[in-house]
Parts: C-alpha cells; structure tokens; sequence
C-alpha cells in the first residue's frame, strides 16, 4: 500500500536550488539532512560515519570545518562518498573559501558570526567559482550584536531582519543558489520565525529546532516545531538536531515525513500500546521486528494490534497486518484480506518472511 497523496498540506512552491546533484526546494522533494560529529581531520572515521548516514537515507550531510585542516580533510571525504557535502562554517570566513576549493557542494555561513559584509562577499565569490551552494544560517543564539541592540532579545523580527539583511547582500551579487534557517532551541520562536520568513521571500527553507536535546525530548520538540511548518507547506529540507547518533536524526526526520504522508522510506509499523486484552506481547514484538526490517529501505506499512478491537480496522489500511486472537490464533493479513492464522511464538518470523516477499514484489 502506497502513501497517499496528501490532501491537506499545500507546499509553497520555492526557488529550486541545487546542493551539488540534489535538489533543493521547486518541485523536488523535502530531503532529510544530519552532520558529522567525528573529527573531520579523522578522515577515514568521518568518511565511515557519511557512509553509515546514507545507509539509512541522508541526502545530504554537513560536516564542521572548525580549522584550515579540516577543509583539507574535505579533498579526500567528498571523493569517497556519494552524499552531497556542506561545509559547517563559523567565524572564519578564509574555511568557507577554503571549502569550496575542496569540493563542498555547500557552504553553510551564519551571519551572526562570519564577520563583515566583505568577507562575506568574499564567501559569495568562492561559491560562484567553485560552484557551491549557499545556506545562510540564522540561530537565535549567536544573532548580530547590532540585532541584539535593536531588538532587546532573540525575536523572530531579529532572526528574519538577520536573514533578509544577508538575502540582499547575495542577491546585490547576482547570486542566487542559497537557502535559508532561522533556528531556535525555542519552538514557538522558531515555528514564527519560519512563517514570517516565509512570507517574506521565495527561497528554499532548511528546517530545524537547533540544540533540539536527547533522542527522545529532541525529536519530540523537533516534531512539534518541523511538524507544524511543514503542514503549513513551509520547508524544503529539514535537519533534527539530536545529542544522539547521527543516523537517529535521519531516522527521527524519515518518521516526521512520513507521519505526515510526505516521504515514505522502510517500515512504517502502526502498533497498540498494549493491554490486558492482548493476545501476544505486543511491545517485545515491535521492538524485534524493528531490528529485524531496520535494514529495509522501500516503503512498506505494518500494523501490529494485540486484540480484534481495532486490528481488522488497521490491517484493512495496511499491506501486512496481524491482529491478536484468543487461544493462540493470532490473525495474519495481506492488504486487508485475512491470510492465515499464526502462533504467538511464530509472530516474528512470519511477519519477517511476508514483509521480505513484499519488498521482492515492489523490487521486481
């Protein structure tokens, strides 16, 4: 069963940009982004994490470039892998240009601390030579000390004067290719800071609430605030920030897509929480078959129900669906249709060997 096509979310059509072969906003679809958290100048062990977060889906990954060897280490990484590379840049202007001589696809700059106007020209030009992207980044933590002035305090006039200030300056320079964050650690002041933005200008928005927190409080944060742009038809590519492994912020981001009927990848299982009516233990069963279908990458849905109070009812929107039954007879489902009875202790394997023939079919 396909995701269907959303009825609700309108996306603003943006300006399309291109992050070296990926695009960015127009009519393609909303890409999932993460970073590295290695040393960049340990370039076999960054290269190997790059590899690990397109695995599971990256489209594109940014890498920090604190020092000039670390744009150095750029020349090797981006040989040796597929994604798309951004260039993480603060302070130092000289690493931006650096960057796109070593093959960045993008260079991310954040007004607040990058410097004066002519260095940041100087970035401009290097990105026009070298062919890189552009992302002005905007965090409420590291605004313009004259914004601070004028404003008292981080506010979304702020965050989006900082943006539009920088907007000007590239397009003054006849450069186009950029897209735009203005973050918060601060939900409410990221979502309106987004919305006031997006009103303001066509260009493609990178999504996110910055320094977000653990894996758990920062994807539910994250999905509030994400969540909530992107049913308004705001964004064009997000990034959830997470004190957690890089390959959970391109899972948490796959699972905000999907939930909103936006971008389908893996197993989407749709489970109960459990109760004393369930036929089999619900929770131990989701949590194996998550690691057991981790690996699978087409789109495909799952629903996992211990009893027949609402199990008929999901597995009738699902490919494969189980609903628990009394006396062992658990009730398998292929697109809604019953198709054999199974025992508790056979849940994992069955379900494992129907969701494998799925996949064949879709491949072939």
């Amino acid at each position: 069963m396909e995701i269907r096509p959303h009825r609700i979310i309108n996306r603003k059509k943006t300006k399309e940009i291109k992050v070296g072969n990926v695009s960015v906003g127009g009519d393609s679809q909303i890409t999932v982004q993460s970073m590295t958290n290695t040393l960049t100048t340990d370039i076999k062990e960054t290269i190997k994490q790059i590899h690990s977060l397109e695995e599971v889906g990256a489209d594109i990954v940014r890498v920090s470039c604190p020092d000039e060897d670390s744009t150095k280490a750029l020349k090797d990484i981006v040989k040796e892998v597929k994604v798309p590379i951004v260039a993480d840049i603060h302070f130092h202007y000289k690493r931006a240009i650096e960057a796109a001589k070593m093959g960045a696809s993008c260079l991310r700059i954040n007004p607040g601390n990058i410097g004066s106007r002519d260095r940041i020209l100087e970035v401009v030009k290097a990105a026009k030579d070298y062919n890189c992207s552009i992302r002005i980044g905007v965090n409420a933590g590291s605004l313009d000390k004259t914004l601070l002035e004028k404003y008292k305090e981080p506010c979304p006039e702020a965050l989006v004067e900082s943006a539009m200030y920088n907007v000007k300056l590239l397009e003054d320079n006849d450069f186009f290719n950029f897209k735009i964050s203005v973050k918060s650690s601060d939900v409410f002041l990221t979502v309106k800071s987004y919305r006031k933005l997006s009103k303001a200008c066509d260009y493609p928005l990178h999504l996110g609430i910055t320094e977000a927190g653990g894996l758990m409080t920062g994807s539910i944060r994250s999905s509030i605030g994400i969540g909530q742009l992107l049913m308004d038809g705001i964004g064009d590519t997000i990034r959830v920030s997470l004190s957690s492994d890089p390959i959970d912020e391109i899972k948490s981001g796959y699972e905000i897509l999907k939930s909103l009927g936006i971008r389908a990848r893996g197993v989407n299982i749709i489970s109960c929480p459990s109760c004393a009516r369930q036929a089999f233990p619900v929770i131990e069963t989701v949590k194996e078959l998550e690691k057991k279908l981790s690996h699978v990458k087409e789109p495909i849905t799952l629903s996992i129900i211990g009893c027949v109070v609402n199990g008929p009812g999901e597995a009738a929107q699902t490919e494969i669906g189980l609903t628990g039954g009394g006396q062992d007879n658990n009730l398998l489902y292929l697109s809604g249709i019953p198709h054999n009875k199974v025992a508790s202790h056979d849940i994992i394997n069955k379900v494992v060997e129907l969701v494998e023939e799925k996949i064949k079919e879709k491949i072939n």
